[in-house]
């Protein structure tokens, strides 16, 4: 997610009539505008009606019950502690709300107003007069600046990476907010992340802890409120009758469930099966296994549940086997060439996926983000400045010809090991030491029955090169905190990627990240030319540049080999009840089940 921020022009005359400078500070009178986009215009105008992917006279009525995996122990979203409910996001509203069909662009929600300050010192919001908290008290300035000082103080991770470079937050009036941003600050983004952040309620969360772990029922700003619960088991959210954001254009057509249910279940099969009987309404099916199963249903083809596949625009992100690169046994390159050498996902496609996916190659598969096999001219004089700052170049890769036989493969694979100094000795791969090469492999019990059936062909594959490996399940609580204190050696994981990559970059691969608990940088890569690179990719001034970067960017996290990648497929399937429906029109990132119905 990156940012140049293209506003309606503006004269100077009118410039100057809005703004008067006196000792660095600004007026309170803004020429607030509807709408901003990273790149160009944004596509919808001033009083829109709707956004063009929803349907605004679809039937606001009906339950949708959907499922969940595990368990949860807590309805406060925004901490490292506990595990919140599926479907939480729904309570909480934000500032700017972002279109579909658009990379990046945000539109007025609770605020009905943003301007960004000359040479992107900062960026001022808005409250919209009438936005209120679902007790029907007044979202103020005070509201913002307390959300937003408790999330970068108090909150996950994600909030202090995001937020690290405001400098301070000024209240103008009871609905003004100008977040000054730091003197050497060239976060482009910085004004789009901060659109993004949920209002919460400061009358609320007055004398409680907001790190603790509670299931007492929060004041949002949201459409929904909590209706119902069981600790664990299930949460019921209701439409809140009082929403007086219901009837705003970023709203119409979307939340048109009387209530949305998540039941908890503890294994996918189990998912499945309650599925079939009707229990909930609709799934994602991320598994080709059930894909295929569903089509065998006598009661598919009688029409009685619909599969869907959804094309859609978006980067296919990073699925893999993770390194964890804290752990000695994985610091070697070629050992970590090696092991990815083992994992033989075309024989995995054919038999167990029914040649329905594709094998990942880049950290921004299915877009134009991807890194070329051949560099442009931009990225090799970008690569050129970075030499000229005495940071290394990337340049490690898989061979080009890839041996196609998995004895072949495996070959290769012995001899990087051997570079490395580990050598087969009666079986066991072991290093001058006589220590083993073993490892573990951490699974989530919430999963593990899907992800046992992949983990245990590529053990067999590592056992043929001396590599011993274990399986080890653990239940979801122990296995979030193992995450979050990086205690495992390998992991399956997966990074979620978008057409606007930005600030959250940090949060996935900096050095920074990698010494932060509950940060995603899972392998712990810790490199300045990484570094580098991000903030090239924050601070890109153009399209151009930005895709020059994530190319970049791409490539070296590709050359370090952090993740064995797995594959992905560039459509979304859905399986559902003949009762949902949806509109004609699916936008550029893909189906919003927010904006689906039930007859």
């Amino acid at each position: 997610m990156k940012s140049t921020l293209i506003l309606s022009k503006i004269n100077l005359f009118c410039f100057f009539c809005f703004l008067i400078f006196s000792s660095g500070t600004v007026q309170a009178n803004y020429p607030f505008q509807h709408a901003m986009a990273m790149h160009g215009e944004p596509k919808y105008k001033t009083n829109f009606l709707a956004f063009d992917y929803v349907n605004s006279k679809a039937p606001k009525t009906g339950e949708l019950k959907q499922s969940a995996l595990g368990s949860f122990d807590t309805f406060n979203p925004f901490t490292i502690n506990g595990i919140a409910p599926a479907g939480i996001g729904l309570m909480y509203d934000t500032l700017m709300k972002s279109s579909s069909d658009e990379p990046f662009s945000l539109y007025g929600l609770i605020a009905d107003g943003v301007f960004i300050l000359p040479e992107q010192k900062g960026v001022v919001f808005h409250i919209n007069s009438k936005a209120r908290f679902q007790d029907g008290s007044p979202i103020t300035a005070d509201d913002v600046i307390f959300s937003f000082n408790i999330l970068k103080n108090k909150g996950i991770p994600t909030y202090r990476y995001y937020y690290q470079d405001v400098d301070y937050v000024e209240k103008r009036d009871n609905y003004t907010i100008v977040f000054h941003f730091k003197n050497n600050s060239k976060n482009r983004e910085l004004p789009f992340i901060l659109g993004e952040l949920p209002v919460l309620s400061a009358q609320f969360w007055q004398n409680k802890d907001f790190e603790k772990t509670s299931l007492q029922k929060p004041i949002g700003s949201g459409p929904y409120i909590i209706d119902k619960f069981k600790p664990g088991r299930s949460v019921s959210y209701k439409r809140n009758p009082n929403y007086w954001a219901k009837d705003l254009n970023v709203n119409r057509g979307y939340y048109n469930f009387d209530t949305i249910t998540y039941d908890y279940y503890r294994d996918t099969t189990v998912i499945l099966e309650a599925f079939k009987a009707g229990l909930f309404d609709l799934r994602q099916e991320n598994e080709a296994k059930k894909w295929i199963q569903f089509k065998n249903e006598k009661n598919v083809q009688n029409s009685q549940i619909k599969m869907i596949e959804f094309n859609h625009g978006m980067p296919s992100g990073m699925q893999g086997f993770v390194f964890n690169l804290r752990r000695p046994i994985f610091n070697n390159l070629y050992v970590r060439q090696a092991i990815s050498l083992a994992f033989d996902f075309e024989w995995m496609n054919q038999n167990l996926f029914y040649d329905l996916y594709q094998r990942t190659n880049s950290f921004f598969d299915n877009s134009y983000l991807k890194a070329p096999q051949e560099m442009s001219q931009n990225e090799i004089d970008l690569w050129k400045k970075l030499e000229a700052k005495n940071l290394k170049k990337q340049s490690f890769h898989l061979p080009e010809n890839m041996p196609h036989t998995m004895r072949q493969r495996l070959k290769l694979a012995l001899d990087l090991l051997n570079i490395a100094g580990w050598h087969v000795h009666d079986g066991m791969l072991k290093n001058s030491k006589g220590e083993l090469f073993q490892f573990e492999i951490l699974l989530n019990s919430a999963n593990s029955a899907t992800w046992e059936r992949v983990v245990l062909p590529f053990v067999g594959q590592l056992k043929r090169l001396g590599i011993q490996v274990k399986i080890r399940t653990v239940d979801v609580i122990q296995y979030k905190n193992r995450l979050d204190t990086f205690d495992y050696d390998m992991i399956v994981s997966v990074w979620g990627q978008s057409l606007s990559p930005g600030n959250e970059q940090r949060y996935f691969w900096s050095s920074q990240a990698a010494k932060s608990e509950g940060s995603m940088n899972y392998s712990g890569i810790n490199q300045p030319v990484i570094d580098t690179l991000i903030e090239y990719v924050i601070e890109a001034d153009t399209q151009e540049d930005l895709i020059v970067a994530v190319q970049a960017l791409d490539r070296a996290l590709l050359s370090e080999q952090i993740v064995i990648p797995h594959w992905y497929s560039p459509v979304l399937r859905f399986v559902m009840w003949d009762t949902i429906k949806y509109p004609t029109v699916v936008p550029m990132k893909g189906p919003n089940i927010m904006t689906w119905w039930k007859e």
